[in-house]
């Protein structure tokens, strides 16, 4: 029993390390304003609706990282968004372009919708005109006839 309890308390201290972390290259107030203006225009890919500069996540703060040591590199803010978007695709970039391979996924569901609003259109004005035709009867139908035919046994 003990040696199960050791080797739990082995299994669960591995859980609670860590590996330090690196310091963060000091850069000039210029690049750090660079650096948050490119924060903001990044997406986090882990939480997905967050930009880079308001996500916790553990592989935001690698990409944070990865961006200071790219601006102390010199890199231009096009050269690090166009490396990001060559390593995680054009879903890193909060405000993605739209190019003719993902045309289909911004103006689908749009494209659904309207088609979804003339058929329903359609539907309404086909049944409208089946009802109204329906309701008004010819005037030589057997309906009609017995119809008049009872009205008068009934003023008799």
């Amino acid at each position: 029993m003990r040696y199960l309890f050791l080797i739990s308390l082995f299994f669960c201290s591995a859980a609670f390390a860590q590996a330090p972390q690196p310091d963060l290259v000091t850069l000039s107030p210029e690049l750090e304003l660079r650096i948050k203006k490119l924060e903001t225009e990044l997406r986090c890919l882990v939480c997905q609706n967050q930009t880079l500069a308001d996500s916790p996540a553990g592989l935001a703060g690698d990409l944070r990282r990865e961006l200071r040591s790219l601006m102390a590199a010199g890199k231009s803010d096009d050269d690090i968004k166009g490396f990001l978007q060559a390593r995680y695709g054009d879903f890193v970039l909060y405000n993605p372009p739209i190019k003719s391979s993902n045309f289909l996924l911004w103006f689908g569901p749009f494209m659904l919708l309207g088609l979804g609003a003339i058929g329903c259109v359609l539907l309404v004005k086909k049944r409208g005109r089946h009802l109204v035709s329906a309701a008004v009867p010819t005037e030589g139908t057997a309906e009609n006839i017995a119809a008049k035919q009872l009205l008068l046994e009934t003023k008799e």
